[in-house]
């Protein structure tokens, strides 16, 4: 049977998947301003109380600026609000007496706990997708965010795929066919994290070939193993079996 071609004009898959995202985004951004404007704040102060609370170490202006991808003056304005509003406090940096960091108050910590949660109807909407599919949607953000990152379209993310601690396929098969050796146990594609506290980058050689090693379907190899070995002597590298019992 002849596969009819393509209509004229129809769109690529690649333009549905964008035009779905959009009309995701228009959820996230009502959301975000009705969930903020409820608080008193707007939608990057709130992102910004996130951040702050988010960050393994104390962060300045820049660098919340770098995470949020935004200007640094419009961080410095929204910085100035929020400390009008007892959310925030500026210290001076105890590794560097010249540089000022961004503290929470125990108001803005109540702030930021409440900015850090999704909205809910998108979060419900998505638990609503078989496990599978939420771990095959899981996969194909990781790798347009893998992407978007190379090109410097958006922060650098704390993710499974890149970290030193993931390894891919480990237990071919298994409905938790990878490995985390953070925490010494398995994980399926619904448990990768696009942000990790935990996460710690891969050397450029190594993150490359995780990536390549999730999407063919192939565990950890001896190359891969002596490009670990190369860039960190102490770092144990190697394919193993599940433990008994794992996965229960």
């Amino acid at each position: 049977m002849t596969v009819p071609p393509a209509e004229p004009g129809a769109s690529s898959s690649a333009e549905q998947v964008v035009a779905g995202l959009a009309k995701l985004s228009l959820v996230m951004r009502h959301e975000a301003w009705k969930a903020s404007g409820r608080r008193g704040l707007t939608p990057t102060q709130s992102q910004i109380l996130a951040v702050i609370a988010g960050s393994r170490e104390p962060v300045g202006i820049k660098a919340v600026a770098e995470q949020l991808a935004v200007t640094a003056g419009t961080v410095s304005e929204a910085v100035t609000t929020l400390t009008d509003k007892g959310l925030v406090e500026k210290r001076t940096d105890p590794s560097d007496g010249r540089a000022l960091v961004l503290v929470l108050t125990r108001a803005g910590r109540r702030e930021a706990a409440k900015a850090a949660q999704w909205p809910e109807a998108l979060r419900r909407a998505v638990e609503e997708l078989p496990m599978a599919e939420q771990g095959g949607l899981l996969r194909g953000l990781a790798g347009m965010v893998r992407w978007l990152q190379a090109q410097g379209a958006v922060p650098t993310a704390r993710m499974c795929v890149e970290c030193r601690y993931f390894r891919p396929n480990a237990y071919p098969g298994s409905e938790r066919a990878h490995h985390c050796q953070f925490i010494d146990a398995p994980i399926g594609d619904a448990d990768l994290r696009l942000d990790c506290d935990d996460m710690e980058t891969a050397p450029p050689q190594v993150r490359t070939r995780l990536w390549a090693l999730l999407v063919e379907g192939r565990p950890l190899d001896e190359a891969l193993a002596a490009d670990y070995a190369t860039s960190d002597p102490r770092s144990s590298i190697g394919t193993r079996g599940p433990k008994e019992n794992r996965h229960d």
